[in-house]
């Protein structure tokens, strides 16, 4: 095969298109290597993959086969949200081992790499000279002004770092247009763009983070500004590499594809609306949130 697939795949929930999109990887994928192989390891299945999620808040939401737990979820919505973006390094100190990036940073702070003094949304740091702009706050006036717009979109990637970075952002890009229907209701559309997507090992946490995102930021940015409610329309989920490591096939396998014929979907998904799964969701927040709190004292050094 001299060409990798483009796959695409629908599904009404999250849980059901995140299914499909395993299943069509597993099914259709090509075997290629990957630059973090450990000796041994065999070829990953990899594509191209467009999924699109027709009613990102819908019911199932869960899938029970994604390698974590309701506690990994709420954590991974509080970073979405700015809670670690003290987590990222120095790129001028060669010594500091911290993270290269947070998607929040990306997104809220772009531009910033450089230590920042005194730079904020649209301005330029005078001591060091780093442009830095809130796209987040941008994109929000752009959809509270001009709701069909074609220009509100974020970025991630920055080439005078990524291109030599070891693990350069995965997500580059957001896209959103809120359609208005018939009854006058705002609905907002979403395109997402990942350069690199661990299928097995992350995707779905990504899809439901920027899910929560798109929701509680977003949409909730847009109907603070005008006063009128924004509803969450489909959301659609580009990977130009959409891929399971081959250590982690026979882990898919087991917990997934060789189940499919001897479980129903039902059995497969969990309600994210059930108070039970609610509870679960939102029990380990104080916990989570010490644990980011004490992380970041270490990184203050205080």
């Amino acid at each position: 095969m001299r060409n990798i697939p483009i796959l695409h795949v629908t599904g009404r929930s999250l849980a059901e298109a995140y299914e499909n999109a395993l299943v069509a990887l597993h099914n259709n994928g090509i075997r290629f290597r990957t630059q973090y192989d450990r000796e041994g390891d065999p070829p990953s299945l990899d594509s191209t993959m467009d999924i699109t999620i027709e009613d990102p808040m819908a019911d199932p939401m869960i899938h029970k086969a994604f390698p974590g737990g309701f506690a990994d979820l709420r954590e991974y919505v509080y970073e979405l949200e700015g809670l670690k973006d003290g987590w990222v390094k120095n790129v001028n100190d060669p010594e500091d081992t911290r993270w290269e990036y947070t998607y929040h940073g990306r997104l809220e702070r772009y531009g910033w790499w450089k230590e920042r003094v005194g730079a904020g949304s649209g301005t330029r740091s005078e001591s060091r000279g780093a442009f830095c702009i809130n796209q987040i706050e941008r994109v929000i006036d752009k959809l509270a002004k001009q709701p069909f717009t074609r220009q509100a979109q974020m970025i991630t990637w920055m080439p005078n770092l990524d291109l030599d970075c070891f693990d350069p952002p995965c997500l580059q890009s957001l896209w959103y247009r809120i359609v208005e229907d018939d009854d006058k209701s705002q609905w907002l559309n979403c395109n997402v763009r990942f350069r690199s997507n661990d299928a097995w090992g992350a995707s779905f946490m990504n899809m439901f983070g920027f899910t929560q995102f798109n929701r509680n930021i977003i949409a909730a940015g847009v109907e603070k500004l005008t006063g009128r409610p924004v509803n969450m329309g489909r959301m659609n989920w580009h990977a130009d590499s959409y891929h399971i490591y081959g250590k982690d096939i026979g882990q898919a396998r087991s917990r997934l594809f060789d189940r499919l014929d001897t479980t129903r979907f039902e059995d497969r998904v969990y309600n994210f609306g059930d108070p039970s799964i609610q509870e679960m969701y939102h029990e380990e927040e104080p916990a989570i949130l010490r644990k980011i709190e004490e992380m970041n004292a270490r990184m203050r050094g205080t």
